[in-house]
């Protein structure tokens, strides 16, 4: 990378680290980092998590974004995205978030993946990734953008950490091998009132596909995805905005269930 580009690496990791440090927004890093760059924008999130980890923060996993169809077509992308989870994302079931802790918050409900083996696979097989799976959680996401008022296109959303937030989960592990991921159903409710229906296939047909293709695309980028990690796999049906004081519950068929309540 020239000096030049790293320059424009550090302009737009700078806006977000200050929005996400301050609770503020900012404009948007496409007047920076080119529509279509996906490498610099990659670059400028990497910037970002070396920082924080040099702050003290620690990775525990990655979250994938963009996994439906109809939202790829929005953003003019044919594939996923992904961003770093840390340890201070993490939420208990039923716990409270205080919303002064968000950026412009909106929900949704996933499957969660613990490993228990590295995936150092190009092309990791169904059975790879059966083997390297410990457990599944079903889990809240609470996505955020320090970009103002969502104006986002694809370059932004990866830059800012995949427009990562928080993250809430279950409680009570099962074994992949005995759930339908594709099949399973899901429901959001948001003060006892349905909010958000989906299934496993809306995940790129099956959240273990989008997990297969994560570990790819780690080893393309030379991290590849290793025992322990904690993998958000991605949105099983539309998401909602948040607003305080409503309480969540998310239930996955055959996972369970999974509660947050956010506060003023």
């Amino acid at each position: 990378m020239n000096a030049s580009d790293f320059d424009k690496v550090v302009e737009a990791a700078n806006r977000l680290y200050d929005a996400n440090k301050t609770g503020a927004v900012c404009r948007p890093v496409r007047d920076v980092v080119a529509e279509g760059d996906v490498e610099t924008a990659y670059a400028v999130q990497n910037h970002n998590t070396e920082v924080w980890i040099s702050e003290g923060r620690r990775p525990v996993g990655a979250k994938i974004g963009l996994t439906s169809k109809s939202v790829q077509k929005q953003l003019g992308v044919d594939q996923p995205d992904y961003g770093v989870l840390f340890d201070d994302m993490g939420a208990f079931d039923g716990e409270d978030i205080p919303l002064a802790r968000l950026h412009q918050p909106k929900i949704e409900g996933e499957v969660a993946f613990r490993l228990e083996n590295d995936l150092p696979f190009e092309r990791p097989s169904a059975a790879d990734l059966l083997d390297a799976v410990a457990y599944a959680l079903p889990a809240f996401e609470i996505v955020g953008s320090r970009i103002a008022d969502w104006d986002i296109t694809l370059v932004d959303t990866i830059a800012d950490n995949a427009s990562s937030s928080m993250f809430v989960l279950g409680a009570e592990p099962k074994r992949v091998a005995d759930l339908d991921l594709r099949l399973c159903g899901m429901v959001l409710e948001a003060n006892g009132d349905e909010a958000s229906l989906g299934a496993g296939a809306a995940c790129l047909g099956n959240p273990l596909n989008a997990l297969g293709w994560l570990a790819a695309k780690m080893v393309e980028v030379d991290r590849p995805l290793k025992a322990g990690d904690l993998i958000l796999s991605g949105a099983l049906g539309p998401m909602i905005p948040v607003a305080p004081g409503v309480r969540y519950e998310l239930r996955i068929s055959g996972l369970g269930s999974v509660r947050t309540r956010i506060v003023e």
